[in-house]
C-alpha cells in the first residue's frame, strides 16, 4: 500500500515541487526550446471529451489487463526516465520495488542507475523492460542484449528519437545536468545519430525477446517498424523533450493504431497524468499507457511508497471514471467514448492539477 498521507495526485505534485531543488524540478517538468511539443501533449488529451452512457450496471468495474503475455493490475507502465537518482535515493531500484508491489511493468532506462542486474533482482515478480540509448557500436548493443536476457527482462527496447540532443532551455538556463556538459551543446552521441533500420534488423536477429521501438510519431515509421519485426510500437515524443513543435502523442496515436492493426502492440506516453487521460488513450487504441513525470513526482514525494500511491490514485480515478462512462471492463472502451471538446485551461505539465494555482 502506498503513502496514506496523500489523498490526491494534487497533494503529491505539491510535495514533489517543494522537495526538489529548482534545477531538478525544471529537468522534470521542462521540454525543448519553446516547449510547444510538451504543451501539445497535454492539449491533445484536453481537447477530447467523454460521451458517457447511463443506466448500465457498473457495480463492478474490471481494470485488469495483460502486457506482453503477463497480467497487469491496470494497463499502465512506468515510462523510462533517466537520472532517477535525483528523485529517490534508490533510483530505478525504487521504481522496481513500487512496480512489483503494485503489479505494473517498469521500463528501465539505460540512463538511470543502478545496474540493470541490480534492478532485476529487486523482486522475482518484476515485469521489467530494458530501454537502451545506443551510445556505442555493435559490441555495445550486443553486450546489453546479452545482459538483459541473462537478467530475465521481459523485453528489449530501443529509443529512436534522440539522434541529436535537444536544447532544453530550462536546463541550459540553470546550467544543470550532465548531458549539456558531455554533449558540449553539440549533437550528442555519434552512435545515436547514425542509428538506422539496419540496426533494428540486427537487434531483431540478435534476440528472441519482444522488441520495442520507443519514439515512433508517424504512421510511416510504424509501418516500417512492423516490417522490421518490431513487436511493440511505442508512440512517444520524449515527453516534449526532443523535437520542438511536434504533435501531441494522443493526436498521433489513432493514425498509428490504424496503420499497425493487429500486427503489433501499440503503447503511448506523453503527459498522461490522471486516470481519465489513461482511459482516453485506451479508447483510441493504446494497449498500455506510460506514466513518466507523475511517477517521478511520486518518487520525489515519498520514494517507492509515493510511487505506489500515484498508481493507486490513478487506478481509483480510472475505476470511478469508467463506471461513470458506463464501462465495466476495458474491452468496452472504443473511439465512440470520446469526441472533440473545447479546451478550458492553458495546457502544461501542471494543468492537470488546477487547484495548485488556487492555493490548495
Amino acid at each position: 500500500m502506498g503513502s496514506i498521507e496523500f489523498h490526491s495526485l494534487t497533494e503529491i505534485a505539491k510535495r514533489a515541487k517543494v522537495q526538489l531543488p529548482k534545477g531538478v524540478w525544471d529537468y522534470l517538468v521542462g521540454g525543448s526550446e519553446t516547449e510547444t511539443t510538451l504543451r501539445r501533449n497535454r492539449l491533445a488529451i484536453d481537447q477530447l471529451g467523454f460521451r458517457p452512457r447511463v443506466l448500465r450496471d457498473v457495480s463492478t468495474v474490471d481494470l485488469t489487463s495483460t502486457f506482453l503475455g503477463r497480467d497487469v493490475r491496470i494497463p499502465v507502465f512506468v515510462a523510462p526516465v533517466g537520472q532517477l537518482n535525483h528523485f529517490s535515493s534508490g533510483a530505478a531500484a525504487d521504481v522496481a520495488k513500487a512496480c512489483a508491489d503494485f503489479g505494473v511493468p517498469q521500463f528501465l532506462s539505460s540512463g538511470s542507475p543502478p545496474a540493470l542486474e541490480e534492478v532485476a533482482a529487486v523482486d522475482p515478480n518484476l515485469h521489467a523492460i530494458f530501454q537502451l540509448y545506443v551510445t556505442g557500436g555493435t559490441e555495445f548493443v550486443d553486450g546489453y542484449i546479452d545482459r538483459v536476457e541473462a537478467a530475465g527482462f521481459s523485453a528489449f527496447c530501443l529509443t529512436v528519437d534522440t539522434a541529436w540532443y535537444s536544447r532544453r532551455e530550462r536546463d541550459v538556463l540553470n546550467r544543470w545536468g550532465i548531458r549539456w556538459a558531455k554533449a558540449g551543446f553539440g549533437s550528442g552521441s555519434a552512435a545515436l545519430a547514425s542509428l538506422s533500420w539496419a540496426d533494428v534488423e540486427r537487434a531483431r536477429a540478435r534476440t528472441t525477446l519482444p522488441l520495442i521501438l520507443k519514439g515512433i510519431a508517424t504512421a510511416e515509421d510504424a509501418r516500417l517498424a512492423v516490417e522490421h519485426g518490431v513487436d511493440v510500437v511505442y508512440v512517444s515524443n520524449h515527453g516534449g523533450r526532443q523535437l520542438d513543435h511536434g504533435r501531441g502523442s494522443l493526436e498521433v496515436l489513432p493514425e498509428i493504431v490504424a496503420e499497425v492493426g493487429d500486427e503489433a502492440t501499440v503503447v503511448v506516453d506523453g503527459s498522461f497524468t490522471r486516470g481519465t487521460d489513461v482511459l482516453k488513450a485506451l479508447a483510441l487504441g493504446a494497449q498500455a499507457v506510460g506514466l513518466g513525470r507523475v511517477a517521478c513526482m511520486g518518487l520525489a514525494a515519498d520514494g517507492p511508497d509515493g510511487l505506489v500511491r500515484v498508481l493507486e490514485l490513478i487506478e481509483d480515478e480510472m475505476r470511478r471514471s469508467a463506471g461513470l462512462l458506463g464501462v465495466t471492463d476495458l474491452g468496452q472502451l472504443e473511439s465512440a467514448v470520446v469526441a472533440a471538446a473545447p479546451v478550458v485551461s492553458q495546457p502544461g505539465v501542471l494543468s492537470p492539477f488546477p487547484l495548485i494555482s488556487e492555493g490548495y
